[in-house]
């Protein structure tokens, strides 16, 4: 039978941005959570509290209950809420009356753009103190940004904006654009994914730039802006005084053509620690160009997404050079890449150099095989910094994770999280991984998903979660069948250790 009794509950709204395969459960029931707390005679004053909710529909009696929790909460979230502008007129209120309240999430609601000039009202009274505004996928137009604008412009404390996947157009944020021109506008986070931009937005956008020294982060993706404009936006950065630290740039219509203005920013902007260009046709020529700026002395890149970006193995040359030598670099995401083997033992080579510090390598679905495992396996057995490693979607088999198990169970590897669903694997090879469960106590999070273990291979694991020395707190198994045996094995194992997430 299919294991779905033990399915752990996703987020109603798909995050548009995925780190992970994993999910997070959503809760029905709302979260009050101390922020703050003070100790005075063996009592606890609770100073500041949070109310975070997710995927409840709101009846009229469970509403007006949490309306008077909310006017002492210092953070409110009601994501998937089915929320709508009645209910923000109620929110309107809220925020007028409730001066401590500094972060606002409602997102995956129709509000609409009469939700938000309601919601406005109250942040543009002289008590509000709010931070961070999310407001993503709550149906909003281009009508709703000359009220964003004036929030903008009047409020200082405002340093977060999050509209991504709303029909502002590029007429709309070019309104935006007017409110953080401001000097009022002290905005720090700007996230502006799925607005329907186009390259029309980027004089606006320069303009701001220049001068908004606040700037710390910008997110443009899935926007179809092109060379020309992304060109054009690389050259404002260059210039703007802002010390900009993240810059997402994913589905924007980029190829290699831009990339030597994006790597000029690199070698410009050392405050730049953040960078994705996932889903673009970068190309190894692209990357090539990229590489001049990342391997700049100024730049002190962190985190690197470069997932489907047509990349070869022939660009594994130089990423085996920026892994081996930039010290700052901690995460790479090379996802969906045509890297295969060949490619995968270079990267591996500069694992295993001392000046490497990466700690996540995302490498799914890379065309990766058996071959590549040994290398693979002496890089675990070397590197003492990486933490994640996400190798699902290659056929690794189980010679493969049986060579990869070598190096996973070194003294030197420290490995927390570690993805191999899809990977071609059997029973054959649970034995191994169940050793790996039990010794490493490193290990908190392992997926299998997808692959062909059958009863026996699940026995084995379970037997390894059972072990006091195992340390597992998220176990993902989607799509895989054993039977009402195992499941009541599963589920006995689950209330024996509630510690142990398994995911299915």
């Amino acid at each position: 039978m299919f294991a779905s009794s033990l399915s752990q509950q996703a987020p109603c709204v798909q995050q548009q941005r995925l780190r992970s395969n994993g999910s997070r459960k959503a809760s029905a029931l709302p979260s009050l959570l101390p922020a703050e707390r003070r100790e005075e005679r063996g009592l606890i004053s609770t100073v500041k509290m949070e109310l975070d909710i997710q995927c409840e529909e709101m009846s009229p009696s469970r509403w007006a209950e949490l309306l008077s929790t909310m006017k002492s909460c210092k953070t409110i979230r009601l994501d998937d809420c089915n929320l709508s502008s009645s209910n923000c007129e109620d929110l309107s209120s809220i925020i007028k009356m409730n001066p401590s309240l500094t972060e606002l999430k409602l997102n995956n609601n129709e509000l609409g753009d009469a939700g938000i000039e309601y919601l406005c009202k109250g942040l543009l009274m002289p008590s509000c103190s709010l931070q961070k505004l999310w407001l993503q996928n709550c149906n909003l137009t281009s009508a709703s940004c000359e009220t964003l604008r004036s929030v903008l412009s009047a409020q200082p404390s405002l340093t977060e904006l999050h509209v991504g996947d709303n029909k502002l157009g590029t007429a709309g944020v070019k309104v935006l654009c007017q409110g953080m021109m401001n000097p009022n506008c002290k905005l720090q986070k700007l996230q502006l994914e799925y607005c329907e931009l186009t390259a029309d937005i980027v004089e606006a956008l320069n303009a701001a730039l220049q001068s908004k020294p606040t700037l710390k982060e910008l997110s443009l993706s899935n926007n179809t802006l092109g060379d020309t404009a992304v060109k054009q936006l690389c050259r404002g950065l260059v210039e703007a005084s802002c010390n900009l630290e993240l810059l997402h740039l994913e589905n924007c219509g980029i190829t290699s053509e831009s990339c030597r203005e994006i790597s000029a920013v690199l070698s410009n902007k050392s405050s730049l620690i953040d960078l994705s260009v996932g889903d673009n046709k970068v190309g190894d020529s692209g990357l090539a160009l990229l590489c001049q700026g990342l391997m700049h002395p100024n730049c002190k890149i962190q985190k690197l997404w470069l997932w489907d970006c047509d990349l070869t193995s022939a660009s594994c040359r130089d990423l085996s050079r920026l892994i081996s030598t930039k010290e700052t670099l901690t995460e790479i995401s090379l996802i969906d890449n045509n890297l295969r083997d060949s490619g995968m033992e270079m990267l591996c080579q500069a694992l295993k150099d001392p000046k490497s510090k990466l700690q996540e390598l995302w490498i799914r679905e890379c065309g990766l095989t058996t071959a590549c495992c040994k290398a693979v396996s002496s890089a675990l057995s070397m590197n003492k910094h990486l933490k994640v490693l996400h190798m699902g979607e290659n056929k690794l088999g189980d010679a493969g994770v049986e060579l990869m198990c070598e190096g996973l169970l070194h003294p030197n590897c420290n490995i927390q999280s570690l993805w191999l669903g899809n990977c071609d694997l059997t029973a054959a090879c649970c034995a191994t991984l169940a050793t790996v469960m039990a010794t490493k106590q490193c290990l908190t999070e392992l997926d299998l998903s997808y692959n062909s273990l059958e009863d026996d291979g699940i026995r084995k694991i379970c037997e390894a979660l059972r072990n006091p020395s195992c340390n597992m707190q998220q176990l993902i198994l989607y799509d895989i069948f054993w039977s009402s045996e195992v499941d009541d094995e599963l589920r006995a194992l689950e209330e024996s250790k509630p510690e142990v997430k398994i995911i299915s």
